[in-house]
This record gives structure tokens, sequence and C-alpha cells, in this order.
């Protein structure tokens, strides 16, 4: 019975947690551009001890990138309204994306190459590898979660 009682209440709480960083992530998205791209500076700020004109300068590529980011998504999202499933990209489609994404990265690090001296780009760079890293054990986590969701359906 305290087995019982022991599993149920893991359940809930791994339930708990899960809706938790999806509320989180919905709220993420309810900010606007401007919000986000003061939210990233301060941290960024916090991380690096940024300086007030470094402090404008990335709040700027912050502003630019936010911007950038929700257009995106925006046409993403009238894409797909009315469709069933989820749009199949093509091999083409899948370069020019990839493409895409990596000139936006050498162009963000040049930007911040330019604006942070070499300690902090030193650090920045070293926080960037780190996020990199862990979205892909997540991205990995959750390939993983799928494919076994799909063995056992």
């Amino acid at each position: 019975m305290k087995e019982l009682v022991f599993i149920t209440f893991v359940f809930l709480a791994s339930l708990t947690q899960a809706q938790e960083k999806m509320l989180s992530k919905q709220n993420m998205q309810d900010y606007t551009p401007e919000e986000i791209a003061q939210l990233q500076t301060k941290q960024l700020t916090l991380d690096l001890d940024l300086d007030e004109s470094q402090q404008k300068q990335v709040e700027q590529l912050h502003l630019e990138n936010a911007k950038a980011r929700k257009e995106k998504q925006e046409l993403r999202r009238n894409e797909n309204k009315g469709k069933a499933s989820k749009k199949e990209w093509t091999k083409e489609e899948k370069l020019q994306m990839k493409n895409d994404m990596l000139d936006k990265q050498i162009e963000m690090k040049k930007k911040m190459k330019e604006i942070l001296n070499e300690d902090q780009y030193a650090k920045w760079e070293k926080m960037s590898k780190e996020k990199k890293e862990h979205r892909k054990k997540r991205m990995h986590n959750k390939k993983k979660a799928s494919m076994n969701e799909q063995k056992n359906n």
C-alpha cells in the first residue's frame, strides 16, 4: 500500500513539473521582443558584468534578433493555420534553413566580438557552447522518449 502511495506521489510530482515547464515556455512566447531583449540583456549583464555602453549595444542586438524570431514564428503559425499536420520540409528547404541559422550565428559572433572585451567574449563563448550542448541533450532525450512512445503504441 505504501508503495502505491509513493508511486502515485512521484507520478503527480513529475506531471506537475512537466506542466510548469510548458507554462513557462508559453509565458515566454507572450513577451514582446522588447521585453525579451531586456531580459536577455540583464541576464548577460549579470553574467559578464557589462558596462552601460555594452548593455545598450547588446540590448539592440537582442532586440533585432527577438523581432526576427517573432516574425518567423508568426509566419510559420500563419502557414500552418487550418492544416491538420505539420509541413514536411524538402531537402532544399532544410538546407536553406540551416544555412540561414548558421549565417545568423556567425553574424552574432562578429557583433558580440566587437562589443565585448576579450575576457567577456571568452566567457560568452563558453556559455554559448554549454547552452548548445544542453539543447542537444534535451533534443536527444525528446527523440528518445518519442521513439519509446512509438514502440509502446
